[in-house]
């Protein structure tokens, strides 16, 4: 069975949120929603996401569920946003634990739920929810972060930073708690699927050299093939000597202390002060 999907790529941070239905039902999903977030003047917007919302309300959907692929360290969740503002539950791979249990000491944030209580539902390999007459199967896919999960839909997989196209590759996995070789696994298992799956990447990055637009949706066919990181049979030591040697050379991604404090809350911001101020912390030398 085909989803229905429409896609919006958030420019500043080359991300990709996903509004994905069913046609019969009008039920529907967000996947990896953007707040809107500069750095250098602390301002939020709810731009991207309003967006989102109001095709939904345009087509005549409803949100049963906000799904994230994992806590990014490249922009703000606006999952929380979706939730206060319609009550849709917000879920997220158990793997989520993990990261909370790492981060959360480096970034000082101690207001966290126990148990991952801050998503509304924590979801494991293999697990599925109805999505009208759809069914979302869950299949972690850890390696770039342990809370990694890809949403298998019909004929459609949302993978979200652990492939890219084929010509920009795969994830980083030196974030803590990643690993080249998990990765290279999950991708295995993302390979595994029928050829003809369709693949909706979580970003696209254009490349030095070859195509001039961006691009976020291919085939397991065309990855298997044409994935300068993993296709055409590359086995699992070049991935992972490939993988670390890269890895090594990428900087810190500029949102990650701010995007981290709040992903990890399932996009929620900081409680306020007594005067509603709220404050994300910038640690000196963290250990990441």
């Amino acid at each position: 069975m085909q989803p229905e999907v429409l896609a919006f790529f958030h420019s500043p941070t080359n991300t990709v949120t996903y509004l994905v239905w069913d046609g019969e039902t009008k039920k529907a999903v967000v996947i990896d929603p953007v707040m809107d977030f500069d750095a250098a003047s602390a301002k939020l917007s709810t731009d991207s996401v309003h967006r989102v919302l109001t095709a939904a309300r345009d087509r005549g959907l409803k949100i049963e569920w906000v799904l994230e692929t994992h806590a990014h360290a490249d922009h703000l969740s606006a999952g929380d946003h979706i939730r206060k503002l319609t009550g849709t539950p917000v879920a997220i791979g158990s793997g989520i634990l993990e990261v909370q249990k790492t981060f959360a000491p480096i970034l000082g944030v101690e207001e966290l739920k126990a148990g991952g209580g801050d998503f509304d539902r924590l979801l494991k390999d293999g697990e599925t929810i109805a999505l009208g007459a759809l069914k979302i199967e869950v299949m972690q896919t850890p390696g770039h972060t342990p809370a990694c999960v890809s949403y298998r839909i019909g004929d459609a997989v949302f993978v979200g930073d652990t492939l890219f196209m084929p010509d920009f590759g795969t994830a980083r996995s030196d974030f803590p708690g990643g690993d080249a070789r998990t990765l290279y696994q999950s991708i295995q298992r993302l390979l595994a699927l029928p050829p003809a799956t369709r693949v909706y990447v979580g970003h696209d990055y254009l490349p030095k050299d070859g195509r001039k637009e961006f691009a976020w949706t291919t085939t397991v066919e065309a990855e298997k093939a044409g994935n300068i990181h993993v296709g055409a049979g590359k086995d699992e030591a070049a991935f992972v000597s490939m993988r670390q040697a890269r890895d090594a050379t990428l900087p810190t991604p500029g949102l990650l202390l701010a995007a981290l404090q709040v992903n990890i809350r399932a996009g929620a911001l900081p409680a306020a002060d007594r005067e509603g101020r709220r404050f994300l912390k910038l640690p000196l030398n963290p250990a990441l």
